[in-house]
């Protein structure tokens, strides 16, 4: 009997249900699947914008599962990943989807307080409370528990909004200088995820160069990008020679490329104080790394 008990002790871990990281993910996974289903059997949800707030909860609910069974059957050992960078990354992403997702589905989807639908609210509020238990980080010394590789996620994250609103009818495609842009956007956009991706998986020993510099020389060269892109865009969609400085009275909601052009503009200088204060930690973790 000891020699089964020590078996499963050395097999099974507790800790992953019982600490408070643990504890958060299963309220998040409990609140996240009461949310979904609500959502889905009473709460209702149309368009776009519904489908991706329903997305984020399938996928956070998902994913949480997923860890939490890794963790507690210690599967998590048998993936060629780096577990805290990647547990550490989905719980900043998760984060950013739960937030924006509560943020978004009463302001386009439909819904008021007859048929359950408060019920089906109060519960899509508490999932997003509990959602952001899970920005913990997991390990001190992977790279995605530290603030600089938690701004990646967000990084990538406002470059997602970004890429929408372009899409969204921005005529980004009229001039040269507002395709620069573009291009910043995705190279920046590209390079964040193959930093996070190598950081996940545990490769950045596939560089040539210590990791630290790698991303301590991207991130200089990204503030240097996104702050062109942070003059270039306004001027030439608010400047009266390029654009109009005022949102045109025939636009209609949703449909107004004007519309698409603030949120790019404001996003881009978002991003742009995301990557300088990434390079001032990312300095910093070089210096304190190599001293």
């Amino acid at each position: 009997m000891g020699e089964t008990d020590h078996s499963r002790g050395t097999h099974l871990n507790m800790a992953a249900v019982a600490s408070r990281v643990g504890a958060a993910r299963l309220l998040q996974a409990a609140f996240g699947c009461t949310t979904f289903s609500l959502v889905a059997h009473r709460g209702g949800f149309s368009a776009a914008y519904g489908t991706f707030c329903m997305s984020v909860w399938c996928f956070c609910f998902a994913v949480t599962v997923f860890i939490v069974t890794c963790e507690f059957t210690r599967l998590h050992s048998c993936l060629s990943i780096s577990w805290g960078n990647f547990t550490a990354a989905f719980a900043m992403l998760a984060t950013l989807m739960s937030i924006t997702a509560a943020v978004i589905y009463p302001l386009y989807v439909e819904f008021g307080c007859h048929s359950n639908g408060c019920e089906a609210r109060d519960f899509r509020i508490s999932a997003s409370v509990f959602a952001g238990l899970l920005a913990k980080p997991g390990q001190v010394t992977s790279y995605m528990a530290t603030v600089s590789g938690l701004l990646k996620i967000v990084q990538a994250f406002v470059a997602c909004i970004i890429f929408g609103a372009l899409v969204n009818g921005s005529q980004y495609d009229r001039y040269v200088a507002t395709q620069w842009c573009v291009a910043v956007y995705s190279f920046c956009f590209v390079v964040t995820v193959v930093v996070v991706a190598l950081s996940v998986t545990g490769k950045t020993a596939m560089l040539k160069c210590p990791f630290e510099r790698f991303v301590v020389v991207y991130t200089f060269v990204a503030v240097l990008m996104y702050l062109s892109a942070a003059v270039i865009w306004p001027v030439f969609c608010f400047d009266r020679k390029y654009g109009s400085p005022h949102r045109p009275y025939q636009c209609s909601r949703g449909k107004c490329p004007w519309d698409s052009q603030v949120v790019i503009a404001v996003f881009t200088c978002v991003n742009l104080v995301l990557y300088i204060v990434d390079l001032a930690y990312s300095q910093r973790i070089r210096f304190v790394s190599h001293p």
